[in-house]
């Protein structure tokens, strides 16, 4: 199957692929040089994983699980690959997002700090819960065979405006995350132009950056995945039923014309011999 403008599609797609892969080296760069390492022992070290797995997962790997449809080498591939593997990525995500929440919850528990006090923790908290609960719904609606289809046809563009609402979310509560933290430098280092600071703002524009170009991919029409006869299978056996009926139909009409033209010529014949035979008798008498 051939896409038009591929090579524009190509080229936003390693784009999208370099932002993002550089958001999370970034972020590795950020906790290891700048922020002490890593660790799970209660101090700050355990915090840092929060900014590693949420840049990783919930906004690197969710963006792929976005435009995985997208792939044109894959549309060969069945649909219920495809599903399997935009269900697992996503999966994937919200696993590292969860654990990236406990990270800070025992964080803050261990250094006796209020949690859920900021507008990021808020917005971040429901996105993580939306997001759970849009896996679980559409594991169910779209993966199992149990669904009517009459219900994935509803559930779809609800299913697919959700996902980008909660992808564009992340991305405005991971840059609210950013500043935030920046924002707790000692002295008010952030207003001094610090190191710290210019490489954190340049994260924040590789993850915007990353954003857009996921948004605007899965946005193009001409770059849709290719309809499947699965999600209209029945639509299919209908049409051909009908158009069978309609066959059946007109050539048993044809064949009834056919029987009643042939029955009026018989009807016809028979009044003209009918006809020659009185007239011949009269002509004889």
């Amino acid at each position: 199957m051939t896409m038009d403008g591929y090579k524009g599609f190509l080229g936003l797609l390693v784009l999208a692929l370099l932002f993002g892969f550089l958001s999370v080296i970034f972020t590795l760069i950020w906790v290891l040089h700048y922020r002490e390492g890593l660790g799970w022992d209660g101090t700050a070290l355990q915090f840092n994983w929060h900014l590693v797995l949420m840049v990783t997962g919930f906004v690197f790997i969710q963006g792929l699980a976005i435009i995985v449809y997208r792939l044109p080498w894959t549309w060969k591939c069945s649909k219920l690959l495809m599903k399997s593997i935009h269900a697992g990525l996503n999966a994937v995500a919200a696993i590292l997002s969860i654990i990236s929440l406990v990270a800070v919850f025992e964080n803050r528990r261990a250094r006796n700090l209020p949690n859920l006090y900021s507008l990021h923790s808020w917005v971040g908290l429901i996105a993580v819960i939306l997001y759970v609960l849009q896996l679980v719904l559409g594991f169910c609606i779209f993966l199992l065979p149990w669904a009517p289809l009459s219900l994935r046809k509803i559930a779809m563009p609800i299913h697919v405006y959700s996902g980008l609402f909660l992808f564009g979310t992340v991305i405005a509560t991971v840059l609210m995350g950013v500043t935030e933290k920046l924002l707790f430098l000692e002295n008010n280092l952030y207003r001094s132009f610090p190191p710290e600071g210019i490489f954190a703002n340049t994260l924040g524009l590789l993850i915007l950056l990353f954003g857009a170009l996921i948004f605007w991919i899965v946005t193009r029409p001409q770059w849709k995945r290719p309809t499947e006869p699965d999600s209209s299978i029945l639509q299919s056996k209908g049409g051909a039923a009908e158009g069978m009926e309609v066959t059946i139909a007109v050539s048993l009409g044809s064949n009834m014309d056919k029987s009643d033209s042939e029955l009026n010529n018989e009807v016809a014949a028979r009044k003209r011999n009918f006809g020659l035979d009185e007239a011949g008798q009269r002509s004889t008498m």
